[in-house]
């Protein structure tokens, strides 16, 4: 078994403990909205997972891959990313990590934090204020639209 399929074996596994635990039961359509997010690391939003949940499973409505990607969320299987003013978009990497965001062609690339970085101390907060959430967001061009020429209008 290749390190992506263990690492998606043992998020599946979470999912289920998850979702047992909280006395939900284990439908279809969850897990395969889950298998789908787990499916591709790029940050889809809910309207790009259903269209790619949707042929495997034609009676999957748009309505419950919204309900599922909130009860994923609730769960803290998968967290809610906003970047700029787009939709939402749904990560299930639990590593500590920013997002890079492509302004030429949208893609968004998980970006791990280096060894030791600490981003609480990055900031200096008023006294007696304290983070409780962060997210890093970056953007910039991917290396694809780096290369390509500028659009002469």
């Amino acid at each position: 078994m290749t390190g992506k399929a263990a690492h998606s074996k043992r998020q599946l596994k979470r999912y289920e403990e998850s979702i047992a635990q909280d006395g939900l039961r284990l439908t279809r359509q969850r897990k395969h909205v889950y298998e789908v997010l787990l499916g591709r690391q790029d940050h889809p939003t809910a309207m790009e997972v259903f269209l790619r949940a949707k042929p495997e499973m034609e009676s999957l409505s748009l309505a419950t891959v919204y309900n599922v990607l909130e009860t994923l969320s609730e769960r803290g299987l998968v967290r809610k990313v906003h970047l700029d003013s787009g939709s939402m978009r749904y990560c299930a990497n639990h590593a500590r990590h920013g997002h890079f965001t492509c302004t030429g062609c949208g893609a968004v690339l998980d970006v791990p934090l280096l060894p030791g970085a600490e981003l609480e101390k990055l900031h200096q907060l008023p006294r007696g204020y304290t983070v409780t959430h962060q997210e890093v967001a970056l953007r910039g061009l991917c290396a694809t639209c780096r290369k390509k020429p500028p659009l002469n209008l």
